[in-house]
């Protein structure tokens, strides 16, 4: 009720608007109202002007409601003129046969006799003057609306990205670990200082490779010994760990994190005690680097996830055609992670990837652009029809009103087909989009 009372004042100061430009044309052409009838013809204008106003805005909200966001596809948006040409044509008929017939009290039979097309093409001209406007304006906003969405779902994505990889290590494993020290400080606080100093080392390793898509295998074996160093406090001697002491390249790089990830599944999903040890291994084997571990799964286990696992295999992804590979027997269960050189292509897949986002952006482009060459071509033959009706139908030249709406809806197509604004320019977008999203109550 609230939404049609608001639609009812737009509407109202549109007819008053359309009132007063109206007289100015009357003016200007040498015609003139007669004053003792001047209020007549403002409610006879505010009548037809809130009338076509709400069945119009009737016409927009149910198509955009039933099409959504592929409501500005040429095809739904020539569907959504048909309509409002229809309707405007129809909702003029019954005023006039209201004005006529009830109020005025002519017969039916003398209305229709008497109606023509001069009747009607004013109320259409300037009906179809402020639909084309009123789509032009809703096109713009949603534009921008889908804009600022957009740019709104990246930030939050680039944002889960980033706390992911701040929090990559298990919540399990830091309460796990604070208990531990807990325990330490009583029993052992100079073994606890030992845990403080690692568990530090741990977290400040996380957060300084967080951004880096590669680091040498060095820095993670080393990472891996520091971490498997609290695993080992927890566990004390049911776990027994051989990671080499450095790579036999000094230029191999790995994913950071892989080996933590690795490690961390290895102990979540076995059992570690005195009397079954867990035994992990690091090797390198075939220009990978393999962690092995012996299989002896927990009896009170949930389904694994796998999220650590796929992790793993679509940051690789991105970054070589070399894939992880899992190997899994009756005895233990492998993963090779592929050890990377400076010399190495960075992945024909990003390549791949960065190609196809590119052709898909570009197809997109060129839709829009043959969109708005059929549009155009659509309003240049309509350009010659509205002239050809003007010279017809009248001496007042008419015609000016739908062709220049229409060349607004033109202009307005063109700037977003090649991305060219005078105004409403990229660096005014991306302005606007930071103040929204810097906005907390936005």
């Amino acid at each position: 009720m609230k939404r049609l009372f608001k639609e009812l004042a737009k509407a109202f100061l549109l007819g008053i608007v359309i009132f007063v430009a109206t007289g100015l044309i009357q003016n200007m052409t040498g015609q003139q109202w007669e004053s003792s009838r001047l209020w007549e013809f403002f409610w006879m204008n505010q009548l037809f002007s809130v009338s076509l106003y709400m069945v119009n805005m009737w016409v927009f909200t149910a198509l955009l409601s039933r099409f959504k966001e592929g409501f500005w596809s040429i095809r739904n948006v020539g569907v959504g003129l048909l309509s409002s040409l229809v309707v405007t044509t129809m909702t003029i008929f019954v005023l006039r046969l209201f004005i006529i017939v009830v109020i005025e009290e002519v017969s039916f039979e003398q209305f229709l006799s008497n109606e023509s097309f001069n009747q009607y093409y004013q109320s259409l001209v300037i009906a179809g003057v402020a639909v084309s406007l009123y789509y032009s304006f809703y096109y713009w906003k949603s534009k921008q609306e889908r804009k600022v969405t957009q740019s709104r779902i990246i930030a939050g994505t680039a944002s889960a990205k980033f706390d992911a990889l701040k929090n990559q290590l298990d919540p399990h494993f830091l309460f796990n670990s604070l208990n531990v020290l807990t325990s330490l400080i009583d029993e052992n606080p100079q073994q606890a200082q030992k845990f403080t100093t690692s568990l530090s080392k741990v977290y400040r390793y996380v957060l300084e490779q967080k951004n880096k898509e590669l680091v040498s295998v060095d820095e993670e074996l080393a990472f891996a010994r520091t971490y498997m160093n609290l695993i080992k406090m927890r566990f004390e001697d049911s776990i027994l760990i051989d990671i080499p002491t450095k790579a036999t390249n000094p230029e191999a790089k790995v994913v950071p994190l892989s080996l933590q990830l690795l490690l961390e599944n290895a102990v979540k999903h076995n059992m570690v005690t005195p009397t079954k040890k867990l035994k992990i291994k690091i090797k390198e084997q075939h220009g990978q680097l393999v962690v092995e571990n012996n299989i002896q799964p927990k009896k009170v286990l949930k389904k694994s996830s796998g999220v650590g696992l796929q992790n793993i295999k679509q940051r690789y992804f991105l970054l070589t055609d070399r894939q992880v590979k899992i190997e899994q027997d009756q005895q233990y269960f492998r993963v090779g992670i592929p050890m990377l050189t400076q010399q190495q292509p960075m992945r024909e897949a990003r390549a791949t990837y960065i190609a196809d986002k590119k052709y898909s952006i570009a197809k997109a482009k060129v839709e829009k652009i043959k969109g708005f060459y059929v549009h155009f071509a659509i309003y240049g033959i309509m350009f010659f029809v509205f002239i050809w009706l003007n010279y017809i139908s009248t001496s007042f030249p008419w015609a000016i009103f739908p062709i220049v709406g229409w060349g607004f809806g033109i202009v307005g197509h063109a700037t977003e087909a090649f991305g060219w604004s005078p105004i409403f320019n990229k660096s005014w977008e991306e302005r606007k989009i930071r103040e929204l999203m810097d906005d907390e109550s936005f």
